[in-house]
């Protein structure tokens, strides 16, 4: 009897495991987005009542996200040897704290410092969540669950704009809105630790950093692990620098929405979280080499209609951009999950660290873009990123099968020189 022969089942789409280790996930996937993209519906606010330009505000989110790309890869290593939904339950409870803090604090430097704080809680969630679903849940489920917890980011990011977009729009104040999130993010953190199913097929390790090292160093010459990276760095940096500069392009002429109205655009996050799904359904059916590259095309498309100065066209854009987005995120972290495992490294932590980083670093010179030609200077700056990213996507669609029996980067045995075609879901 094998190791694997003496572990509890996975969790098969349609049985009561999956439904609950899937709603677990799709609510802390929600307070994740939610909590650290709220926000960007104050951003507007804040720059006026603290006297800061857009670029200064966006570092609200900016910190936050950095402070998750350096957290995540440690976390990850703490989390194989402590205890995955002991962790994520932790990281969710801490960051709906911090959360509720951010309301009182006294100065922008303060403000900036607590959200770094939430940035390193979350960190705990996005480290051990995609190794939770691989572990958990069968493999030919897991495009459909990896999906779902997708999905919750989106729905995240949407709650959390509309919430806080609310709050202010009621009592003027972005400490309210803030300190309402926090509360909200409470209520999701128990509902997971009531709903999430126990890591039974979770093995625990002792943490080393060489360990952790070495399955970093054995990730990163894999040619196929280091173009779902760029795609991650990359998408992600497009996609928050839309959603950061949006609102104060249309609170200005020729829009000049109002604060409320301009929030209610986040809806798209909505479409996005349909997309996830679909995709995750689609990889399980096609294949994610047929997935990948057309989600990133369909963003392409998306953001240049946007730029039609017309209200309608940019509302049509912006689910469009939305929708292409978050199927590929959805195709790519799954993807690396899935490689990674096959790999044995760690690769899932690698591309979180710079999905992160890419929200931080891009969100940030997105506003020197927007500060320079305004929303054209957006619109070459996500073009440029998101047409790096597809061009690794469209690479990959004939990619090698990677070899659990050999280091990534090392030679080839007879088991490992088949190529992922298209529509195989490697």
């Amino acid at each position: 009897m094998t190791d694997s022969d003496a572990l509890p089942a996975a969790h098969v789409r349609g049985g009561s495991g999956f439904r609950r280790a899937t709603l677990a996930l799709l609510a802390a996937g929600i307070t994740t987005f939610m909590t650290l993209y709220c926000v960007q519906a104050l951003l507007p606010a804040l720059s006026t009542d603290l006297r800061l330009s857009p670029a200064a505000v966006s570092l609200t989110i900016s910190v936050s996200t950095a402070a998750m790309a350096v957290a995540v890869v440690p976390l990850t290593v703490l989390s194989d040897a402590w205890s995955r939904t002991a962790m994520m339950s932790l990281s969710l409870s801490s960051a709906a704290v911090l959360g509720i803090a951010s309301a009182f604090a006294p100065n922008f430097t303060t403000l900036l410092v607590i959200r770094a704080l939430e940035g390193l809680a979350l960190a705990g969630l996005q480290a051990t969540a995609m190794s939770y679903l691989s572990e958990e849940v069968h493999p030919g489920s897991l495009g459909h669950a990896m999906g779902l917890y997708v999905a919750g980011n989106g729905i995240g990011g949407m709650a959390g704009r509309l919430i806080a977009d609310g709050i202010l729009e009621v009592t003027g104040s972005w400490r309210w809105a803030l300190g309402g999130v926090g509360i909200v993010a409470a209520a999701a953190a128990v509902f997971f630790r009531m709903s999430v199913p126990p890591s039974v097929r979770f093995v625990r390790r002792e943490p080393q950093a060489r360990t952790l090292a070495a399955g970093i160093t054995r990730a990163l010459p894999d040619s196929g692990l280091l173009r779902l990276y760029v795609i991650g760095f990359m998408a992600m940096a497009a996609f928050v620098t839309v959603y950061n500069y949006l609102g104060f392009r249309l609170i200005a002429a020729p829009f000049e929405l109002s604060q409320t109205a301009a929030g209610l655009l986040f809806v798209a996050y909505l479409a996005g979280s349909f997309s996830s799904t679909t995709a995750g359904r689609l990889v399980d059916r096609h294949g994610r080499g047929r997935v990948l590259w057309p989600a990133l095309v369909t963003a392409l498309a998306g953001l240049a209609t946007m730029l039609v100065p017309n209200l309608v066209t940019v509302i049509v854009g912006l689910v469009v951009f939305t929708i292409g987005f978050f199927a590929a995120h959805a195709v790519a972290s799954g993807w690396v999950a899935a490689r990674s495992a096959a790999m044995g490294v760690q690769g899932s932590a690698v591309y979180l660290f710079l999905y992160y980083l890419g929200s931080a670093i891009g969100g940030s010179l997105g506003g020197l873009a927007y500060s320079s030609t305004a929303w054209h200077g957006i619109t070459v700056y996500c073009g440029a990123l998101l047409a790096t990213a597809l061009v690794s996507a469209v690479t990959l669609r004939h990619l090698r099968r990677p070899n659990p029996l050999r280091p990534a980067g090392g030679r080839a045995t007879a088991a490992g020189t088949s190529t992922d075609k298209a529509t195989a879901p490697n």
